[in-house]
């Protein structure tokens, strides 16, 4: 089980990362932007560390309080979570 959770992880992270680059990207071409709710949602559903670097690396969304605050919160949520399903 641990093994799959960390798989979820690894992906989710890596998809949450590219979605923050490829916004940045499309913000520069004034392109069709990927909504800020699903830029949240994946840092959600487990990509909260890949949200995180991935507003670092590209200077994507850092600026946004929602994101700034939100992003490492949820973080700080599920490392909570993870903790308490490894003592457990």
């Amino acid at each position: 089980m641990m093994k799959m959770i960390g798989w979820y992880i690894a992906a989710s992270n890596i998809i949450a990362f590219l979605a923050y680059g490829i916004d940045k990207q499309r913000a520069r071409r004034h392109q069709w932007r990927i909504p800020e709710e699903a830029l949240l949602g994946l840092a959600v559903i487990g990509g909260s560390v890949g949200a995180l670097l991935g507003m670092r690396f590209f200077h994507h969304k850092t600026k946004k309080a929602k994101f700034v605050i939100g992003v490492p919160l949820i973080l700080i949520v599920q490392i909570v979570i993870l903790l308490f399903i490894i003592n457990r």
